[in-house]
């Protein structure tokens, strides 16, 4: 009998941007891929895809129609491994699983960045802690993408049978990597910018926690002396008008483009000089990967998954969250910075991804921790290369 795993997150568009090579992965295996979440995006690798009403707001009725026809799927298909993803998604799927885990089914949950973590707000603490804590005992594997998150679980009497921690989703190295020099510099000037523009990127939903705001009040307090600056900010979101308020408020519109939503981030990052991140809270941020994986060195708020990828001095710098000044200081010495520096800088946050985030690498340890479960259900470990 054919072998089936349900991935399932809160809407549909995860799995595109980050586990096409894990579905592929399992088809290659034999395996059935069937995919549960909100909306209607056609997927490759996939067999069966079933639009059910996820919403990120745990405070939403439409969940619990969720569950209930995530439920009946599950007992209609009789899987043999079900991995959820994003926090709502987590929730639903585990506990639609809990009478198939009794039939043998295996429940596997990544955690993309706990919502309570160090520094994290007291209401988080109280509203999703206790649930992780409930669901843990009905996870087969709770997995972690950051190591501070790692040692939480395990450190916290989380009742998981495994726990276990791989680098994020991988980044496409083969997508994601430095320009010849030539060629960028055509490529700057077709998009109008100059040489001598020191070009910083931030590619982010406008929301609280992504708070690029933080961005633009930093380069306000710094525009005279950096006039060939440009803050590049590419995505859309609920904060995205109040932003460009706050640039031309700040008289810094001119120093700043709003890209909205792009699909070319791949080939707008190498012709940038440096990436910045402004958010409160990451799991293991892709924004940031990406951006280093085309040799950019890296300005980033202090938070978990920042602290993952950025060594102040190494390839870039940590600044303290929500701290305009500190993030200021940095840009401006950044962008003072002799090219061969930044160069150096660049090299080290290529040099990173390459040997422990790329996506070939991701997908070796996904394959290792899949192995051991596909074992349990009798399915084919042994192909696992």
């Amino acid at each position: 009998m054919v072998k089936k795993v349900l991935l399932v997150a809160t809407v549909d568009y995860h799995f595109k941007a980050f586990h096409l090579p894990v579905m592929k992965w399992f088809k290659e295996q034999g395996w059935e891929v069937h995919i549960a979440a909100c909306g209607n995006l056609t997927l490759p690798y996939t067999d069966l895809k079933f639009n059910i009403p996820i919403q990120r707001s745990p405070f939403r009725s439409q969940n619990w129609l969720a569950y209930k026809e995530l439920k009946d799927i599950i007992r209609e298909h009789d899987y043999d491994m079900i991995h959820s993803h994003t926090p709502m998604g987590g929730v639903i799927a585990r506990l639609a699983a809990l009478n198939a885990r009794k039939r043998g089914t295996k429940a596997i949950y990544t955690a993309h960045g706990f919502h309570f973590c160090k520094g994290g707000p007291l209401s988080s603490w109280i509203l999703y802690y206790p649930i992780e804590m409930a669901l843990a005992a009905v996870t087969d594997c709770l997995i972690t993408i950051n190591k501070e998150d790692y040692d939480l679980a395990v450190q916290h009497p989380f009742n998981s049978s495994r726990i276990e921690q791989i680098n994020g989703v991988g980044v496409d190295t083969e997508q994601f990597k430095p320009m010849d020099a030539v060629l960028r510099e055509k490529k700057r000037k077709l998009l109008g910018y100059a040489q001598e523009n020191f070009l910083m990127f931030y590619a982010a939903e406008f929301n609280e926690n992504k708070n690029q705001e933080l961005l633009i009040r930093a380069l306000s307090s710094i525009k005279d002396k950096v006039p060939n600056a440009k803050l590049l900010l590419a995505g859309e979101g609920k904060l995205l008008e109040s932003c460009k308020q706050l640039a031309k408020e700040l008289k810094t519109d001119h120093l700043i483009e709003f890209l909205g939503f792009r699909k070319d981030i791949a080939d707008l990052l190498p012709l940038c000089d440096a990436a910045v991140g402004s958010s409160y809270r990451e799991g293991l941020p892709v924004n940031i990967m990406e951006a280093m994986a085309c040799g950019l060195p890296v300005i980033a708020t202090e938070n978990r998954g920042h602290k993952e990828l950025v060594v102040s001095g190494e390839n870039g710098w940590l600044v303290k969250a929500g701290d305009a000044e500190d993030m200021a200081g940095r840009m401006l010495q950044l962008i003072n910075y002799p090219v061969h520096q930044l160069h150096l800088l660049g090299e080290a946050s290529k040099g990173k991804i390459e040997k422990q985030y790329s996506e070939k690498i991701v997908l070796q340890q996904s394959r290792a921790l899949y192995a051991k479960y596909m074992k349990d259900t009798g399915g084919a470990a042994w192909a696992v290369q």
